[in-house]
Formats: C-alpha cells, sequence, structure tokens
C-alpha cells in the first residue's frame, strides 16, 4: 500500500491501491521514467533540450509537465534548478525493483519483461527517443538476468517444473541467446522430459542454422546431463573421504589437470551428502561452481547451478561459503554484463563475510570491476584500492595480481597513464612470477598505454606475446583483447585493411564461447567502429548497432556514450545530443575531451542560426 509507480507495460501510477487518473499526454510519463532511471539531480536546461527540444518555449513546456507530476505523485520536490525525484521511502518503482530487487521479488512485477512505456513514441523528442530506446534494451536484459537467475535457484532447489517454465520464458525473451536456450534443455532433463528436451535441443540448433548460420556450442549438448553430481560407486566414507576428494579435485585443477579435478569434485559433493554436514555440503559445491567458472571455460552456467545449490544447502549454517558462492555468481554476472544483478550478489556476499579479510578482498574487487565496466570509475578505483589493501594484509598474491589490472584499466581508461602504468606493471610482474594464466590481459593493457604515448612497436612486441600466450591457453578474453591492440597498431601503422581483418576476427574470438566477457567484444567493437567511420565503410552503421545494443543492454555507459558519438559522426544529430547528455554523467576527462568538438560545432550552429 502506499505509493506505487509502474512504469514497464502502459504505465501507471497508484495509490493505496486505487489507479490515479493519468496525466494528459506522453511527456510527464516520460519525464518521470528519466527521472527514475537517472542517477543524480537533473538540470532544467537538460530537461528542457532532451524533452522538449522542438517546443516554442521549451522551460516553458517542461514547467508545464513538472507541474502535471508533481500533482501526479504529491508533490515529490521537483523545485529549483538541479531536479530529483524525493519519493517516499515505501513507495514502490517497478523498475527499481525488477533491476535491483531479489530474483522472488522481481518476478512478482506485474510487467517484468514488458517495454518500458509501452505503446508511447516521442517523435518530437529525437533526443529522448534515442534515450529511451537504450533504456529499454537495458530494462529487457534486466528482466532476463531475474528470469535466469530465478531458474537457477529454482533448478537447484530440485523445483524442476518451476525451472523449465522460467526457462521458457525466457527462451520466450530471447531465443538466440545460448545460454537460455541450454538452461531450458537443462531443466527439461532434469525435470525428466527426456524427449521434450531432446526436442528442444533439436528445435535450437535448426534455429541457431536458420538465423545464425552457426551451431550451438558444447554447452546445449552438456545441458542434457543434468546431475552435478554423478556417483561412480556407493558413497560409504564420509566426512574424511569428502575432504580427501575436495583437496584432491582442487590441486588436480591448480595442476591443469582438469576433468580429473571435477570428477573428484563432483564425487566429494556425493560423499559430502551422505554426512548431512550442510557446511561441508556448501563447500564441496562452492569448490566445484569455482571450477566450472574459473578453470572450464564455456560452462559457467553448469557453475552457476553448484553455486546456487550450495547457498540451498548452506545458506543458514556456512557463512563463508555461502560469502563464496554469492561473490562466484556475481563474478558470472559481471562477465556477461548484468551488472545490477552482480551488484545485489555482491552486496549479499559482502553481508555474509563478516571479517574475513581475503573473501572481502575478492569480493571489492568484482565491485570495482563492475563499477569501472559501468563507468563509474571515481568508485571503481577507491574500491580497487581498499581491495589491495585488504589483499596485501593477507598475503594473497594472486588476488593482488589481478586487481592490480583492474586498477590499471580503470586509470587507462581515464587517461591517467602514469597511475596505470604503475598498476599494470606491477600486476605484469607479478603474473610473470606465478600466475603465468593470467598474464596475457595486464600485458595487452600495458601495450595500451605504449600506444596512447605512441611507441607502437613496443605495443606490438607486449601484444605479439600476449596473443601467443592466450592462444596456447585457449582463453577468449585473452586472445579478444590482446587483438584489439594488434587491430590499433595496424591502424597506428595505416594498415587499414588488416586492421579491419584483426579486429573483425578478435570479436569472434572473443565471444565464441558462451559464458565470454562481454565488455571486452564492446571494447573491441568500439575501435572497429571508429575505424569504419573514418575510413567511410558502408559496414559502420551495422557495427555501431551492434555495439549500441551490446553495450545499452549492460549499462556499459561509456561504451553507449560511444556508440551515440561513432552515430553522430555519420551525420545523426540526436545521437550527438544524446551522447553529449550521457556524457556529463560521466567523471571521465578523456571521454569529456571526445564532446568538446561537438559541443564547439552545436554551438557555431546556434550563433550562426538555421
Amino acid at each position: 500500500m502506499g505509493l506505487a509507480i509502474q512504469l514497464l507495460g502502459v504505465p501507471r501510477v497508484e495509490r493505496d491501491g486505487r489507479a490515479l487518473p493519468a496525466p494528459r499526454g506522453h511527456k510527464v510519463w516520460g519525464l518521470l521514467a528519466y527521472l527514475i532511471c537517472h542517477e543524480a539531480a537533473t538540470s532544467r536546461a537538460h530537461l528542457a533540450a532532451l524533452l522538449f527540444e522542438n517546443a516554442e518555449d521549451p522551460l516553458a513546456a517542461l514547467r508545464w509537465n513538472l507541474s502535471a507530476l508533481r500533482r501526479l505523485l504529491g508533490e515529490p520536490g521537483l523545485r529549483g534548478d538541479a531536479l530529483q525525484l524525493s519519493l517516499p521511502a515505501t513507495a514502490y518503482v517497478d523498475i527499481e525493483v525488477a533491476s535491483c530487487g531479489t530474483w522472488a521479488q522481481a518476478l512478482c512485477v506485474p510487467g517484468l519483461g514488458r517495454e518500458l512505456l509501452e505503446g508511447m513514441s516521442f517523435s518530437d523528442s529525437p533526443s529522448f527517443m534515442v534515450w529511451l530506446a537504450t533504456e529499454r534494451r537495458h530494462l529487457q536484459a534486466s528482466a532476463e538476468a531475474v528470469l535466469r537467475e530465478a531458474a537457477l535457484s529454482r533448478l537447484a532447489a530440485g523445483a524442476t517444473r518451476e525451472a523449465a517454465d522460467l526457462a521458457g520464458r525466457l527462451v520466450h525473451l530471447n531465443p538466440l541467446d545460448e545460454n537460455f536456450q541450454a538452461l531450458l534443455v537443462r531443466s527439461l532433463a532434469a525435470a525428466g522430459d527426456g524427449v521434450g528436451a531432446a526436442r528442444q535441443a533439436a528445435a535450437c540448433r535448426e534455429l541457431f542454422a536458420r538465423e545464425l548460420g552457426v551451431q550451438p556450442g558444447p554447452a546445449l549438448a552438456a545441458a542434457m546431463r543434468t546431475a552435478t553430481a554423478a556417483p561412480t560407486a556407493r558413497p560409504a566414507t564420509g566426512r574424511a573421504a569428502a575432504i580427501a576428494q575436495l583437496e584432491a579435485g582442487e590441486a588436480a585443477i591448480g595442476a591443469g589437470a582438469l576433468d580429473a579435478g571435477l570428477q573428484c569434485l563432483r564425487r566429494a559433493i556425493v560423499e559430502a551428502d551422505v554426512t548431512g554436514d550442510a557446511t561441508l555440503r556448501a563447500r564441496a559445491r562452492v569448490a566445484l561452481g569455482g571450477a566450472l567458472v574459473h578453470a572450464a571455460r564455456g560452462r559457467d552456467e553448469e557453475g552457476a547451478t553448484a553455486l546456487h545449490e550450495a547457498l540451498d544447502v548452506g545458506a543458514a549454517t556456512a557463512a563463508p561459503f555461502a560469502a563464496a558462492a554469492s561473490r562466484e555468481l556475481g563474478y558470472v554476472e559481471f562477465l556477461r554484463g548484468r551488472y545490477e544483478r552482480a551488484l545485489v550478489w555482491l552486496q549479499r556476499a559482502g553481508s555474509l563475510a563478516g571479517n574475513d579479510s581475503a573473501e572481502r578482498a575478492r569480493i571489492a574487487t568484482v565491485h570495482g570491476s563492475t563499477l569501472s565496466d559501468t563507468a563509474h570509475y571515481a568508485a571503481a578505483i577507491e574500491i580497487l584500492r581498499e581491495a589491495e589493501a585488504l589483499a596485501d594484509g593477507v598475503g594473497d598474491t594472486k588476488q593482488v595480481t589481478y586487481l592490480l589490472s583492474m586498477l590499471g584499466r580503470a586509470q587507462l581508461l581515464c587517461g591517467d597513464l602514469a597511475a596505470a602504468t604503475d598498476a599494470l606493471d606491477r600486476s605484469v610482474t607479478l603474473a610473470q612470477r606465478g600466475w603465468t594464466a593470467l598474464l596475457p590481459w595486464p600485458q595487452a593493457l600495458r601495450a595500451e598505454v605504449d600506444l596512447m604515448q605512441g611507441d607502437v612497436d613496443a605495443a606490438a612486441e607486449r601484444l605479439e606475446h600476449a596473443f601467443a600466450l592466450g592462444c596456447q591457453l585457449g582463453d577468449p578474453c585473452w586472445e579478444g583483447i590482446a587483438g584489439r591492440g594488434l587491430g590499433r597498431v595496424a591502424i597506428a601503422r595505416g594498415e587499414t585493411q588488416g586492421a579491419v581483418e584483426i579486429l573483425v576476427d578478435s570479436i569472434a574470438r572473443c565471444v565464441r564461447l558462451p559464458d565470454a566477457y562481454l565488455w571486452g567484444k564492446a571494447y573491441a567493437l568500439d575501435v572497429l567502429c571508429d575505424l569504419a567511420v573514418a575510413q567511410e565503410m558502408p559496414q559502420a552503421s551495422a557495427w555501431i548497432d551492434e555495439l549500441h545494443s551490446l553495450a545499452a543492454r549492460s549499462g556499459m555507459r561509456e561504451l553507449t556514450a560511444r556508440a551515440h558519438l561513432h552515430r553522430a559522426a555519420l551525420g545523426d544529430g540526436a545521437s550527438g545530443t544524446a551522447a553529449r547528455l550521457l556524457v556529463l554523467e560521466i567523471d571521465n576527462p578523456a571521454l569529456r575531451a571526445l564532446v568538446e568538438p561537438l559541443t564547439t560545432e552545436r554551438k557555431v550552429h546556434a550563433e550562426r542560426g538555421p
């Protein structure tokens, strides 16, 4: 009861369960949606330019709509020049619940999966339409994320028919997502519907061949094998056997014997289940889930199922392992660009971690990386530095190695080359000493610094090594990031056609598995779009569309702004306005420098008149 704002589907506002009369026109709804989605206070000039750019008196039109909005909501502030909604703490806002609530809360949102401001168009406000299209994509992705999370949780709890129904909704929303298809197949198989699972797998293969010209990867076939743990003999040795299998599995995976290690960890789950010890059962599942996420390529979804099982069996009594499971689930969401869900999991992990400095360092590392991906750079850098202090304090060199690479990346993206050099050099040195499997990542980022400083030969040398090592490791992310750099080297050397071929290949490499790091794809696409626009290539528009779709769905704010900038360079004025407005929200001097020419051009045009 109280104030309820529903913007998914046909918008409506309710008070105490009764719908309030809708305001006249669409602009009040557009204004409300923007103010709710926008993170900070917004100036009147900003809103007037966005929603009323073609009005005879934009500020007067804004004043009228603000007055209507205040009447609708009951005086929610919205006075002065800096406008920000001031809703009661008890107010219900469907898009906030759908994005940041638990999956159980999100499933209760009436319009989950429906379009933001469904059926409404703002053709006389082209800049707002650009923003709205971006936000609609993002909220659609949020709906998919919570449905997936719910399906995994129900599958882990043994509610297989519910899991299959939820996975079916997912596939209906996005049939070309291989992970969603595999989840539906796994859920059907777990529910005992082997025929249905086989039919769904066949339908998926036919759809992918027809629409994409490819076949699904091995994850679809693996989905038919649903058991997290399959005993090979009757378990009878209890707790000691479970711990022995755990230790053997972890040692085998650490030594690179993945299949043998996974078999030991699966056996450890069986042995732990016999003991009835919730802590041991959770520990075994966290070990298997973590191994599938970090060591086994393309098996994050299977790993996520094991992690959900860990929470199901140990959330009440095994807080350290529940914290680790939540953090790993946040990491899976981070990789796939489901950043709001990642933050939900990381918040849960933090509440369970207590005073465990090592776990808090790991949580902070994923948190800082998530904030960096979404262009909250100052907060990301601060949190990553806190993570470094925590990891240093417990002597976790491996964690320091990784977080330094993420810290250096954030500093690189902001143009702070001196700080980025320091962090990345330290990460490279530590990786060379004890974590070769990570080395291509900081090495490729360090080469970006060389390129920005004009040392193309040094960059090429680092990138060639990073690419070769990434290929040897078979890591799509490392191949993609190094390939992006090599594409930039080719551009710097004037080898345009070679650069295009390298970049296209790199983009394909970095997402060849269904659990790849999506930010890496968008990062490489940005370079390809920039080159295509500069060379007036016919593919430029399609590549920009691909970048914008990926960045907007995920909430990669800087890369969304860059997609708008690329489109503006092709002559789209509305995208130029949207880019300027979005960049104002991002504290990155390097990005703002790209917008200054557009702002200057706009001022000159205004002074000259039409």
